[in-house]
């Protein structure tokens, strides 16, 4: 086991899975598997729902495949989704915990503090970068390898404001420049910007993070703090 740092380019140590079943049956959320051999994590509430679904291979983002689809419901009985995030393998497990523990403690905020700014606020307060020509809607890492963008999202994201082209957050890790991604992060347009910020939060903490495997696509560009 070792400790690194940065957390945007640590990976998911192939626990993905394990680390964010955790995270929801320690609050108090229910599992049970579909017919289509995925997990489904259904919050007390039965508005929200996790499901693990790499099994059924529903599409890519950035040629990695989804591994966890995160949605939202306004009604426990409805059968359209609010809002979706979705999360391919790769992601550090840290900042999808954070983004669900804040999701079960989320107060509805003022609408003064959910603008677009309050995710950027996130990063750059803990050292990202605001884009040089989009600083209003960009912010990178100071290693230049991993971005968070409110961008058109890309096809398939599924959310219940069916205009085209309305803009969501996207995020990915790029550790050499045209390699493949590490990992992709999309978050459908009616996702609550506060629940994106928690993620770029956590995404850009510098608190090491503990890892048995690193990944090839970030060696050289991690740090090891120490080892246990």
């Amino acid at each position: 086991m070792c400790w690194v740092t940065p957390r945007h380019l640590a990976g998911d140590d192939g626990e993905l899975a394990e680390q964010i079943g955790d995270t929801l049956i320690g609050l108090g959320w229910r599992m049970w598997p579909t017919s289509r051999h995925t997990l489904l994590y259904v919050s007390p509430d039965e508005l929200h729902g996790v499901e693990w679904i790499l099994a059924s291979h529903p599409f890519e983002l950035g040629g990695l495949p989804i591994a966890l689809q995160l949605s939202a419901r306004t009604h426990a009985t409805s059968a359209m989704t609010e809002w979706n995030g979705y999360f391919t393998t790769g992601v550090p497990y840290e900042a999808l915990s954070d983004l669900l523990t804040a999701l079960d403690d989320r107060v509805i905020p003022d609408s003064a503090i959910t603008g677009p700014d309050v995710v950027l606020t996130a990063l750059t307060a803990r050292g990202w970068i605001r884009d040089v020509d989009r600083p209003r809607t960009t912010a990178t890492d100071p290693g230049f390898s991993s971005s968070v963008s409110l961008e058109i999202v890309p096809p398939l994201i599924q959310d219940a404001d069916p205009r085209p082209e309305l803009l969501g957050w996207q995020a990915w890790a790029e550790p050499v420049l045209g390699a493949p991604y590490l990992w992709c992060a999309s978050f459908s347009p009616s996702v609550p910007y506060d629940l994106v910020a928690a993620f770029a939060a956590s995404l850009a903490s510098a608190v090491p993070v503990p890892r048995r495997r690193l990944p090839k696509l970030a060696a050289g560009r991690l740090t090891v703090v120490r080892r246990g």
